[in-house]
């Protein structure tokens, strides 16, 4: 059994996992993936071969978009704040 020094110092970190924000827009047409395997599941969609992370509040506000807006096929997402002060706004772009 290892100290918790010890384990910190050995620990690798896990890879990153972008944030949809980080796309300068998304396409509406994109499939959502869910990993479960994770100790915090969450959806995701890939890009150019790399994963990002949807936040569930992304899609709520774009399902309200949505219901408004059923032609729309692209958005872009706004973050701002950090950790439990994140906030995300959806922005639709076409």
């Amino acid at each position: 059994m290892a100290s918790l020094s010890e384990e910190a110092k050995n620990s690798e970190s896990k890879a990153k996992i972008n944030n949809i924000a980080d796309l300068p827009s998304v396409s509406t047409d994109l499939q959502v993936l869910e990993d479960n395997e994770s100790e915090f599941p969450y959806k995701y969609v890939v890009v150019e071969g790399l994963k990002y992370k949807v936040p569930t509040s992304v899609l709520t506000s774009l399902r309200a978009i949505l219901e408004e807006n059923k032609d729309l096929k692209k958005f872009k997402v706004k973050k701002t704040g950090e950790g439990m002060e994140t906030r995300y706004t959806v922005i639709p772009l076409a």
